[in-house]
Protein backbone atom coordinates (compact mmCIF):
# COMPACT_ATOMS: atom_id res chain seq x y z
CA UNK A 1 0.00 0.00 0.00
CA UNK A 2 1.29 3.39 -1.22
CA UNK A 3 1.15 6.31 2.10
CA UNK A 4 -0.15 9.54 0.78
CA UNK A 5 2.66 12.26 -0.10
CA UNK A 6 3.01 14.24 3.15
CA UNK A 7 3.51 18.20 2.76
CA UNK A 8 5.10 20.28 5.24
CA UNK A 9 3.21 23.28 6.85
CA UNK A 10 5.25 26.44 8.83
CA UNK A 11 4.08 27.23 12.42
CA UNK A 12 2.04 30.13 10.01
CA UNK A 13 0.68 29.97 6.25
CA UNK A 14 -0.97 32.35 4.23
CA UNK A 15 -4.15 30.12 3.58
CA UNK A 16 -6.84 31.14 0.96
CA UNK A 17 -10.93 31.04 1.15
CA UNK A 18 -12.06 30.86 -2.64
CA UNK A 19 -16.02 30.70 -1.17
CA UNK A 20 -15.98 33.84 0.55
CA UNK A 21 -13.51 35.55 -2.06
CA UNK A 22 -10.82 36.35 0.46
CA UNK A 23 -6.91 35.09 -0.25
CA UNK A 24 -3.88 35.32 1.70
CA UNK A 25 -5.45 35.44 5.10
CA UNK A 26 -2.83 34.98 8.21
CA UNK A 27 -3.40 31.78 9.74
CA UNK A 28 -1.83 29.56 12.84
CA UNK A 29 -0.86 25.69 12.39
CA UNK A 30 -2.04 24.88 16.12
CA UNK A 31 -1.51 21.21 16.34
CA UNK A 32 -2.86 21.39 19.76
CA UNK A 33 -6.56 22.10 18.74
CA UNK A 34 -8.67 19.59 17.08
CA UNK A 35 -11.10 21.68 15.07
CA UNK A 36 -9.94 25.05 13.00
CA UNK A 37 -11.44 28.67 14.00
CA UNK A 38 -12.05 31.66 11.81
CA UNK A 39 -12.61 35.40 13.60
CA UNK A 40 -15.50 36.53 13.37
CA UNK A 41 -17.94 39.33 15.08
CA UNK A 42 -22.16 39.80 15.10
CA UNK A 43 -22.75 36.37 15.56
CA UNK A 44 -26.08 35.49 15.27
CA UNK A 45 -29.42 33.55 14.06
CA UNK A 46 -32.10 34.97 11.99
CA UNK A 47 -35.01 32.98 10.25
CA UNK A 48 -35.59 33.14 6.64
CA UNK A 49 -38.63 33.63 4.36
CA UNK A 50 -39.54 29.52 5.60
CA UNK A 51 -38.82 30.06 9.25
CA UNK A 52 -35.74 28.16 9.21
CA UNK A 53 -32.72 29.53 11.05
CA UNK A 54 -30.07 31.09 8.67
CA UNK A 55 -26.47 31.95 11.11
CA UNK A 56 -25.83 35.35 10.03
CA UNK A 57 -21.95 36.63 10.63
CA UNK A 58 -19.32 39.47 10.04
CA UNK A 59 -16.40 37.22 8.61
CA UNK A 60 -12.68 39.05 9.58
CA UNK A 61 -12.36 42.49 10.70
CA UNK A 62 -13.07 45.25 8.31
CA UNK A 63 -9.61 45.90 8.06
CA UNK A 64 -8.75 43.25 6.14
CA UNK A 65 -7.85 43.09 2.73
CA UNK A 66 -10.84 41.87 0.70
CA UNK A 67 -13.26 41.93 3.49
CA UNK A 68 -16.21 44.58 2.91
CA UNK A 69 -18.24 44.27 6.04
CA UNK A 70 -20.98 42.36 4.43
CA UNK A 71 -22.67 39.89 6.66
CA UNK A 72 -22.49 36.40 5.62
CA UNK A 73 -25.00 33.62 5.78
CA UNK A 74 -24.95 29.80 6.63
CA UNK A 75 -27.88 28.00 6.36
CA UNK A 76 -26.03 24.76 7.08
CA UNK A 77 -24.30 24.98 10.48
CA UNK A 78 -24.14 23.19 13.86
CA UNK A 79 -23.53 24.29 17.25
CA UNK A 80 -21.19 22.32 19.24
CA UNK A 81 -18.97 22.69 22.53
CA UNK A 82 -15.54 23.40 21.40
CA UNK A 83 -12.76 23.93 24.40
CA UNK A 84 -10.70 26.85 23.99
CA UNK A 85 -7.38 27.22 24.50
CA UNK A 86 -7.69 28.14 28.21
CA UNK A 87 -9.17 24.84 28.97
CA UNK A 88 -13.12 26.64 29.12
CA UNK A 89 -15.17 24.47 26.97
CA UNK A 90 -18.05 27.19 24.90
CA UNK A 91 -20.54 26.84 22.72
CA UNK A 92 -19.55 27.78 19.16
CA UNK A 93 -21.16 27.90 15.92
CA UNK A 94 -19.18 25.89 13.35
CA UNK A 95 -19.39 25.53 9.43
CA UNK A 96 -17.81 23.81 6.81
CA UNK A 97 -15.81 26.23 4.07
CA UNK A 98 -13.28 25.42 1.98
CA UNK A 99 -9.57 26.61 2.32
CA UNK A 100 -6.80 26.23 -0.04
CA UNK A 101 -2.90 25.32 0.57
CA UNK A 102 -0.14 24.86 -1.47
CA UNK A 103 -3.28 25.35 -4.33
CA UNK A 104 -5.74 22.87 -3.33
CA UNK A 105 -8.81 22.61 -1.78
CA UNK A 106 -9.40 21.56 1.19
CA UNK A 107 -12.89 20.90 3.46
CA UNK A 108 -12.79 21.62 6.82
CA UNK A 109 -14.90 22.38 10.02
CA UNK A 110 -14.70 25.73 11.31
CA UNK A 111 -16.06 27.30 14.76
CA UNK A 112 -17.15 30.51 14.97
CA UNK A 113 -15.73 32.83 17.44
CA UNK A 114 -14.45 36.54 18.00
CA UNK A 115 -10.38 35.65 17.97
CA UNK A 116 -9.91 40.15 18.11
CA UNK A 117 -7.82 39.65 20.97
CA UNK A 118 -5.68 37.19 18.95
CA UNK A 119 -3.01 37.88 16.73
CA UNK A 120 -3.68 35.30 13.69
CA UNK A 121 -7.56 35.83 12.63
CA UNK A 122 -7.11 31.94 11.61
CA UNK A 123 -6.33 28.77 13.43
CA UNK A 124 -5.59 25.70 11.33
CA UNK A 125 -6.99 22.22 13.59
CA UNK A 126 -5.50 18.71 13.34
CA UNK A 127 -8.15 17.24 11.56
CA UNK A 128 -7.26 19.46 8.76
CA UNK A 129 -4.27 18.75 8.70
CA UNK A 130 -4.77 14.87 8.90
CA UNK A 131 -6.84 15.15 6.25
CA UNK A 132 -4.59 16.86 4.05
CA UNK A 133 -2.01 14.63 5.32
CA UNK A 134 0.26 17.85 6.43
CA UNK A 135 3.36 17.77 8.90
CA UNK A 136 4.40 21.12 10.96
CA UNK A 137 8.06 22.24 10.89
CA UNK A 138 8.03 25.15 13.52
CA UNK A 139 10.97 26.67 12.13
CA UNK A 140 9.14 27.30 8.54
CA UNK A 141 6.06 30.12 7.40
CA UNK A 142 4.22 30.22 4.53
CA UNK A 143 5.49 27.40 2.95
CA UNK A 144 2.00 26.72 0.51
CA UNK A 145 2.24 30.28 -0.74
CA UNK A 146 6.18 30.03 -1.29
CA UNK A 147 6.05 26.73 -3.22
CA UNK A 148 3.11 28.03 -5.24
CA UNK A 149 5.26 31.43 -6.18
CA UNK A 150 7.97 29.40 -7.09
CA UNK A 151 5.62 27.12 -9.32
CA UNK A 152 4.44 30.14 -11.17
CA UNK A 153 7.61 31.61 -11.53
CA UNK A 154 9.00 28.48 -13.29
CA UNK A 155 6.00 28.61 -15.41
CA UNK A 156 6.65 32.37 -16.27
CA UNK A 157 10.20 31.55 -17.55
CA UNK A 158 10.68 31.18 -21.45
Amino acid sequence: MTRPLKRILGRRELIDFPAFALGGVEAKVDTGAYTSAIHCTNIHIETDARQRPVLVVNLLDPGHEGTDGCSLTFTEFELRDIRSSNGEVQERYVIRAVVQLYGKDFEADFSLSDRSDMKYPVLLGRSLLRQGHFVVDVAKRNLSYKALARAAARRARP
